[in-house]
């Protein structure tokens, strides 16, 4: 295989990393920062609007810029805009400073999470298999990491400004390391493969997995805001024991993203998304109505291992669905994912004056039974709409597994 192609694997692999850690680096510090600035759990969830609506604007941007441009432009800038903006939170005194903190916090997100997303589905093409999966659970591993750092420097006592302004400083060294690996832009291509008239109904196909990915990533948006707080104010946790909830949720995507490609190869990626999505609910549920501590880290776990392959095969999905349009389709299912990141703080957090939050959890269970329930339209329309994990299996997804 071409020693540039595996480059350019490997700086994809560093930059969903970087992003999962500057996130999760923020994620770990939420109840330090709330604390700091002095608000509760409504007046957090509405703050948290603005980090979703940040990202949306940052990925309706960056989709079509990375097709006309070029990812390997692209994803650096967003890199190292997302690193740059995380100490902000830290900064932060006021509930105006942490709305304008978020709010550009979000907006790097964005624009990194859909340029290396574009980016990813240019390197799975080149490889002629499904590796979405595996970029995806650097993402997670890069959480964790950041739950280890945080619950360590929590420990120590360090400020939040301190503990993300050394994440920052790391975050810009990898966003520039990064970037001469990457793959030069695609020439445009001719579509092949489609009947007359296909063409026209694609932007529906793309709109269904985004609705689908608005679901689920408002399911791991709360895994993201609400799971620290969860364990401290339900289950009257330490500080440092409540970060390791989402500690167990992102290892457990991490664990199940790594394996997910050859499970996605070989069983299809409509089982990877309504059992997955099933799994999530069930753990979710776990969690929720769990009164020890130990039991609700399963829950979570159980629930990040549910979750872990779904919304890669939906990412995945849309960047094959138009490759001349790639980075606008992830960005138009991207988008509106993150607008169930939006919406969620809003729903859970005024949730929480009419009910305890464990069982205001119960909703996000729900969402991902509608999810396992719609998983169908995962499968391929025709063979010009096939990922790669389904072009050597038959219309159900069902295939040899791939070495």
């Amino acid at each position: 295989m071409h020693s540039s192609l595996r480059a350019a694997r490997l700086a994809t692999f560093a930059y969903f990393a970087l992003n999962g850690f500057l996130i999760g680096m923020w994620v770990v510090h939420i109840p330090a920062v709330e604390r700091r600035v002095g608000i509760g759990h409504p007046t957090l969830g509405w703050l948290l609007l603005l980090l979703g609506a940040g990202a949306f604007v940052g990925m309706r941007l960056v989709g079509p810029l990375s097709d006309r441009f070029g990812a390997r432009l692209v994803v650096p800038v967003g890199g190292a805009l997302c690193a740059a903006a995380v100490v902000l939170p830290g900064l932060s005194a006021s509930v105006w400073t942490l709305g304008v903190s978020l709010l550009v916090l979000g907006f790097g997100n964005g624009c990194l999470d859909v340029a290396m997303n574009a980016h990813a589905v240019q390197v799975e093409h080149g490889y002629q298999r499904s590796v979405m999966s595996a970029f995806h659970a650097t993402y997670s591993l890069g959480g964790v990491l950041a739950a280890l750092v945080g619950a360590r420097t929590l420990s120590w006592g360090w400020s939040p400004a301190t503990a993300l302004g050394m994440a920052a400083l790391l975050g810009l060294v990898v966003a520039a390391l990064g970037a001469p690996a990457l793959l030069r832009p695609e020439k445009p291509h001719p579509a092949e493969g489609f009947e007359k008239g296909t063409r026209q109904a694609t932007p529906r196909r793309i709109w269904l997995l985004a609705g689908i990915a608005l679901l689920l990533m408002l399911c791991e948006g709360v895994a993201n805001d609400w799971s620290a707080l969860h364990l401290r104010d339900v289950l009257t946790a330490p500080a440092a024991t409540a970060a390791l909830a989402y500690g167990a949720f992102a290892t457990a995507m991490t664990v199940g993203r790594l394996v997910a490609d050859r499970v996605a190869t070989r069983f299809g990626p409509v089982a990877i998304l309504r059992y997955g999505a099933g799994v999530g609910a069930l753990g979710l549920t776990i969690a929720a109505l769990s009164p020890w501590v130990p039991l609700a880290l399963v829950g979570w776990t159980v629930f990040g291992a549910g979750l872990s392959g779904c919304v890669p095969q939906l990412f995945s999905a849309a960047g094959h669905t138009d490759r001349n349009a790639a980075g606008a389709n992830v960005a138009r299912v991207a988008g509106l994912g993150y607008l169930g990141v939006l919406a969620g703080p809003a729903i859970i957090g005024p949730l929480t004056h009419l009910a305890p939050l464990n069982i205001v959890l119960l909703l996000p269970v729900a969402f991902c039974v509608v999810a396992a329930g719609a998983a169908s339209v995962l499968r391929p329309q025709s063979s010009s709409t096939a990922t790669p994990a389904t072009q050597s299996g038959s219309a159900d997804g069902r295939g040899a597994l791939r070495s």
